[in-house]
């Protein structure tokens, strides 16, 4: 009996050993764990922290790029009124350009024209001083001549000339034909000497072929004007 007794109390002993040994593990455990949660705590804390910091340089960032783009756009809408504003006076001195040439073209054509108008009014001038010469050449030419009628139609200008000899020194017989080169009836004697009219007036009424002729000065047509008379 005895010796049951005593292996009851090493038994006893030994389990409350055994019962002290697992506590310790147990506190041992608990401050492990506590220490890892503090650990864990203060990563977390600080990764908190680093994202702050960075949120806060990203938020920096974003700002100054906000500026960066504010004073962009202000710059061009400063540059955008200069930029019209020369392109508004390039257009202006494009269109000035335009006139000016219009306006040089302009004075060209009027200059060309001045010449044109003072070539023909001087061609024209020349004209008037020529048909002037021409009809003072025919009215002296005129005064020279006399009017012969009552021709015959066979007479032939070698019969009128040596008709007319006496007279003076005839220059020139003209008999007066239509449009058919059908004689008229009458013709024209022109002198050398002015005084050879007078004397070729004298045969008036004198017979060639058989037929009296009408002498009378030539008189001098004036353009314009249309009579019934010889000449």
């Amino acid at each position: 009996g005895r010796c049951t007794s005593k292996r009851g109390k090493g038994s006893r002993a030994r389990s409350g050993e055994g019962g002290t040994g697992l506590g310790g593990a147990r506190v041992l455990l608990v401050v492990v764990c506590f220490g890892c949660v503090c650990v864990l705590r203060r990563a977390a804390r600080a990764t908190m922290a680093v994202e702050d910091e960075v949120n806060e340089l990203l938020d920096e960032d974003y700002d100054e790029k906000e500026e960066e783009e504010e004073e962009a756009a202000g710059g061009a809408e400063e540059a955008g009124p200069g930029a019209e504003g020369e392109g508004g006076e390039n257009e202006g001195d494009a269109d000035l350009e335009a006139m000016q040439a219009s306006l040089k073209d302009m004075e060209e054509e009027a200059a060309k024209l001045r010449e044109m108008q003072a070539a023909v009014e001087k061609e024209m001038g020349g004209s008037k001083a020529k048909a002037h010469v021409d009809a003072a050449a025919k009215e002296e030419v005129d005064t020279r001549s006399v009017y012969v009628g009552q021709v015959d139609y066979a007479v032939t200008p070698e019969q009128l000339q040596s008709h007319f000899a006496s007279c003076g020194t005839v220059n020139r017989v003209t008999i007066m034909t239509d449009k058919f080169n059908n004689p008229k009836g009458f013709a024209y004697i022109e002198f050398l000497e002015p005084d050879a009219v007078q004397h070729a007036v004298l045969l008036n009424d004198s017979e060639l072929n058989g037929r009296k002729l009408k002498v009378s000065p030539k008189r001098t047509n004036v353009p314009g004007m249309r009579g019934g008379g010889r000449g």
